[in-house]
């Protein structure tokens, strides 16, 4: 019997290696297009999204508009098309046991259904039973609890069965409010000692590995 038969996966940083090499690339060249002159450092963009999220960082850091966010965001698309990121190791095998016992992988995730479906099919021959990306509109993104409470209603779950795994503060939030269980995928936010002990604090459960993560739930 599964420990939790659906499991709530992150995309990038938690299942893919995308934030430095494909999210903060392109986005510091958006950001000389759209703010020249301006700069970003990669910690400063880590943070920036695991405070307030990505769309409210560029509001509140570079006074983006509405139109200049929807911009980024059309080339974002274009630019991962060509950019594929890589798993971090050890993620497949929970994604395939988690399957071959019968459970559902959904993600929630900042990202956008093409990219994310496009990585299953790349790197694990499979696809997720649903998603909840970026093409929704923001207001239905984590943090707000629309994605976990339409994975509860459409797989008649309660929310002791879901276990969200990501390695952000918007999933925690997102969790928190719906009475589900999360697990902080540290193994991304190694090279951030802040975030992974604020993490760490605030989830019920903490795997500094993509293994560690499939013992728990499995062994």
């Amino acid at each position: 019997m599964l420990k939790y038969p659906c499991l709530v996966l992150d995309h990038d940083d938690t299942v893919v290696q995308s934030e430095s090499t494909t999210n903060y690339p392109f986005f510091c060249q958006f950001l000389q297009k759209a703010r020249p002159g301006a700069s970003i450092t990669l910690k400063q963009y880590t943070e920036g999204c695991f405070h307030v999220g990505f769309a409210e960082m560029c509001r509140q850091w570079f006074s983006f508009t509405q139109e200049e966010l929807t911009e980024e965001y059309l080339m974002w698309k274009e630019y991962i098309r060509t950019h594929i990121p890589m798993p971090y190791a050890g993620i497949e095998n929970v994604i395939r046991r988690q399957k071959e016992q019968g459970g559902l992988i959904c993600v929630v995730s900042h990202s956008c259904n093409e990219n994310i479906t496009r990585d299953y099919n790349t790197h694990f021959g499979l696809l997720p039973d649903d998603i909840f990306g970026w093409d929704l509109p923001e207001e239905l993104r984590k943090p707000s609890t629309y994605p976990l409470e339409q994975i509860m209603a459409k797989y008649h779950l309660s929310h002791r069965e879901l276990l969200v795994v990501d390695d952000m503060k918007p999933a925690w939030e997102m969790a928190t409010k719906a009475g589900v269980d999360i697990a902080f995928a540290g193994w991304s936010r190694k090279d951030f000692p802040e975030i992974s002990q604020e993490m760490s604090r605030l989830c019920k459960y903490a795997f500094s590995s993509p293994e560690e993560l499939e013992k728990f739930l499995f062994l």
